[in-house]
């Protein structure tokens, strides 16, 4: 008797059991969508706006005003979480920002990185073809990686060792390619440079790097939530956005206006700066390590085809090279290791879990354009 009134309740639950796996299922590939939309959109906008003919907008204010509206976004957040109690939230706020004061100086290095970071991926983005860019800027998965073992003592697997490599010679066959004039008729624009822009994004790749582990380094060690820990990051990145505005566009700013420029395709921009990233670490949460690296690689091939359409992108046979082994190196890096592997860069849930840190909140500073 006791089995007959369990069987209809063990039914019961592999039937919410299957409904739930069909949803987590369509959750996975909504996000795929979702990623690959933002990672190449992204992109894609930055390089429209930076070339389109007429008076453009100041990008060091762009990256202030993502950051204002990120800052805005987290609080709201941080309100509703407190079940819209304004007392508890200014307690929290005041708490996390003034008496832990000195928790909060952490973010200063951090947040000047990615401010820096921020302004390098306008200038590089402005200065070299969507496709180019996004295949080069993949080189912050390799110093990524090299932080992670000089600071945090990581290991990579040989697969993991070897995707590195073929992203390395991925991304130097590429620039070989453009160093050798067949993309160059692409850069129609007398104010781009194509050097500039490879400096600029290299520099970016590196600081990436670094920031990255060293804010990976600060949340290990931190109970605090990635909202506080947004919204620490980002009112030092306002504090120094307004400095380097000032220190490179002062005087044209105050004489032209701090929205000089601004459409509506450049809010666009500005909006899928502030809010890309948080809307990916959202939704990253239903994909796993795979599905995060073919996102990543399907959002260069969606860029490299839009560019040759938007931009009269040449592509040939030694571009198709380079940007087919950083593809594969990005997926090869993603694949999960085996039980017998030591722990890898991208670092698991249990992980982050021993740290007081879950998986959203790890992947959300690394994820946001200004982190």
């Amino acid at each position: 008797m006791a089995a007959n009134r369990e069987s209809p309740n063990r039914s019961e639950d592999k039937t919410l059991s299957h409904i739930q796996n069909e949803v987590n299922r369509k959750l996975k590939y909504i996000s795929l969508a979702i990623l690959v939309i933002q990672n190449a959109s992204l992109i894609l906008s930055i390089r429209y706006v930076r070339t389109l003919p007429g008076d453009h907008f100041f990008t060091t204010s762009a990256v202030v005003m993502a950051e204002v509206l990120k800052v805005f976004t987290c609080l709201v957040i941080i309100l509703i979480q407190q079940r819209g109690n304004v007392k508890n939230f200014a307690m929290l706020l005041y708490n996390s920002l003034f008496v832990q004061y000195l928790d909060t100086l952490k973010l200063a290095v951090p947040s000047l990185i990615y401010t820096l970071q921020n302004n390098l991926q306008y200038v590089a983005i402005s200065n070299l073809p969507a496709a180019t860019f996004q295949v080069t800027y993949q080189l912050k998965i390799l110093t990524t990686a090299l932080f992670s073992v000089l600071m945090l003592r990581k290991s990579l697997s040989k697969i993991q060792w070897i995707s590195l490599m073929l992203l390395f010679a991925g991304v130097a066959i590429v620039q070989v390619d453009q160093e050798s004039g067949k993309q160059k008729e692409t850069l129609t624009s007398p104010n781009q440079n194509y050097v500039k822009g490879l400096v600029s994004v290299i520099i970016s790749c590196l600081s990436s790097g670094f920031a990255g582990v060293y804010f990976e380094k600060i949340l290990k060690g931190s109970s605090a939530s990635v909202w506080i820990r947004n919204v620490q990051l980002g009112i030092f990145g306002i504090l120094l956005g307004l400095l380097g505005l000032w220190w490179n566009n002062g005087t044209d700013i105050a004489e032209k206006g701090f929205l000089f420029g601004y459409t509506s395709l450049v809010w666009g921009v500005i909006f899928n700066q502030a809010f890309g990233g948080l809307l990916v670490a959202v939704v990253v949460k239903y994909a796993d390590n795979i599905l995060k690296g073919f996102a990543t690689s399907f959002s260069i091939i969606v860029s490299t085809i839009t560019s040759v359409y938007l931009f009269g992108f040449h592509v040939d046979l030694v571009f198709t090279l380079g940007a087919g082994l950083v593809i594969g190196a990005v997926y090869m890096y993603s694949l999960p290791k085996s039980n017998t592997g030591v722990s890898s860069i991208s670092t698991t849930s249990s992980e982050h879990s021993k740290g007081g840190v879950s998986e959203l909140e790890a992947f959300l500073p690394k994820s946001v354009l200004v982190k």
